[in-house]
């Protein structure tokens, strides 16, 4: 995967404090969320590059590891130094430290000596780690322990970036599993809001559904799944009659009369929040669609709401009598319309 600098994807200084990361993430996702942009596979890619520097830079740890390591620093975390799992081992990056080894070479690993050359490599290593600090750096014993100017020992310094040697390279327990639950939701349910009851080990729970979720949006309850599990409840929307989803936005359909395609008028339409008028002008078209803004879903953990596109049909009149027919010939013999088949 290529690198990418965290702290120029969301637009901050290497200084930046939490609260000004949070600040730009949060600007960021919402100008390339996928609801905001629909199709756009740049803002897409744009959206998950974001959620990966944030979840980096918001976790001390992972920050710490980052700013030490860059590129190389998830390499450290999941504890894999190459194929073998040690940073000194074949095919790990400082595989040309291993005592008596070549670059990509093996052999005794995480020791050098007070005489001889092996020193010097090691100084090459404490240099990039710690930006000059080899010279602090103290030689104990025929295979001591290597100690930067701030006190860390070289088996201290190497657990805390994960590989093997230290407490830090022990995994950690396994999180049990999430107990998950699901709820089926009109679409006005979906708009408003509602709330749900679960039961789960014998309690009932209440559970707040959040305004514009959508099928397969996932609430998380930490903690709340039983015996220190979180509960996450998976949301169904149901097709509504009149109205078809996508995304953020609704579309409907509404019919016209001759009269009112001909001559335009102002027809009463639904939303989900309530009725509208829609200036339909003279001579509309069957298909022809109108865009009534900020009338759609309202965005999931996001500000504004979609738009309502309500497509337009006309209805011809039916079964005339003998009248109504001259009359309507006597006018389309008035009518210069070329024939809409010529091509």
């Amino acid at each position: 995967m290529e690198f990418q600098d965290y702290y120029r994807t969301l637009g901050v200084s290497r200084t930046a404090t939490p609260a000004e990361i949070k600040k730009a993430y949060r600007k960021l996702a919402r100008e390339n969320h996928p609801d905001a942009r629909p199709g756009d596979t740049k803002a897409e890619q744009r959206f998950k590059a974001i959620n990966e520097a944030n979840a980096v830079l918001t976790d001390a740890d992972k920050r710490k590891r980052y700013d030490a390591l860059g590129k190389d620093w998830d390499t450290y975390a999941s504890g894999a130094g190459g194929a073998t799992g040690d940073p000194f081992g074949p095919g790990g990056p400082f595989a040309r430290y291993a005592r008596g080894g070549t670059p990509g070479g093996g052999g005794v690993r995480y020791e050098f000596r007070t005489s001889g050359g092996d020193a010097a490599g090691f100084s090459d290593f404490f240099r990039m780690m710690f930006g000059g600090a080899a010279e602090g750096t103290t030689q104990r014993g025929r295979a001591g322990t290597a100690t930067a100017s701030g006190g860390q020992s070289m088996e201290d310094f190497l657990a805390s970036m994960g590989a093997a040697g230290g407490s830090a390279a022990r995994p950690a327990p396994a999180k049990p599993r999430a107990v998950e639950a699901s709820a089926d939701l009109s679409l006005e349910e979906a708009f408003h809001g509602t709330s749900r009851i679960v039961e789960v080990d014998g309690k009932r729970l209440e559970v707040t559904i959040p305004r514009g979720v959508d099928s397969g949006s996932r609430i998380k309850l930490s903690g709340k799944g039983g015996g220190g599990r979180d509960l996450v409840v998976v949301t169904r929307v149901r097709a509504h009659p009149v109205f078809t989803r996508r995304g953020p936005d609704l579309e409907r359909e509404v019919p016209l009369t001759l009269r009112e395609a001909l001559l335009g008028a102002e027809v009463s339409v639904s939303t989900l929040k309530g009725r509208v008028l829609l200036n339909v002008p003279a001579g509309a078209q069957a298909g022809r669609t109108f865009r009534l803004t900020g009338q759609g879903m309202p965005r999931l953990n996001a500000t504004g709401t979609g738009d309502l596109y309500v497509r337009v049909r006309v209805i011809l009149p039916a079964a005339l009598d003998d009248d109504a027919r001259a009359a309507a010939k006597r006018f389309l013999d008035l009518v210069d319309q070329p024939d809409p088949r010529a091509t």
